[in-house]
């Protein structure tokens, strides 16, 4: 087995596991992830910051908990096969995006570093969203 038939075979696997998980890949994900990592790096700007200094215990609860949001949503996309929608996984996506840029403003604010009014903005608007968004009536 050549080098370029074992990166192929990774390549099929990795495509094989998205289709599944997410169905296809969305521009949402892509933000999310994006999002993600600037949770992190302003989190752990923010403990420096702060004195706090990193602690392991809190890095690895972090990544588990972000783990378990990429786990939800491929139970809700999941869900949207089973019930033949296409909104489940979205939603799922848009309330994560919502948690994580309330979490980076709180490790901005920590950090004392100031938020353009435009992020501030898009971030009202999503947690309007996430706020209306489960409600029956």
């Amino acid at each position: 087995m050549n080098g370029q038939h074992i990166v192929n075979t990774g390549a099929g696997i990795f495509g094989a596991f998205i289709t599944f998980a997410f169905g296809h890949w969305t521009e949402s994900l892509t933000f999310l992830l994006v999002l993600f990592v600037a949770d992190i790096i302003s989190g752990v700007y923010a403990s420096i910051r702060e004195g706090r200094g990193l602690n392991s215990a809190v890095g690895t609860f972090g990544f588990a908990k972000k783990g378990l949001m990429v786990l939800v949503i491929i139970i809700a996309h999941r869900a949207d096969v089973l019930l033949g929608t296409n909104y489940v996984m979205g939603g799922a996506i848009y309330f994560y995006i919502a948690n994580e840029l309330l979490s980076i403003t709180e490790n901005y604010g920590r950090a004392g570093l100031p938020l353009p009014d435009g992020l501030r903005r898009v971030i009202t608007v999503l947690r309007e969203r996430g706020n209306t968004g489960g409600k029956v009536d």
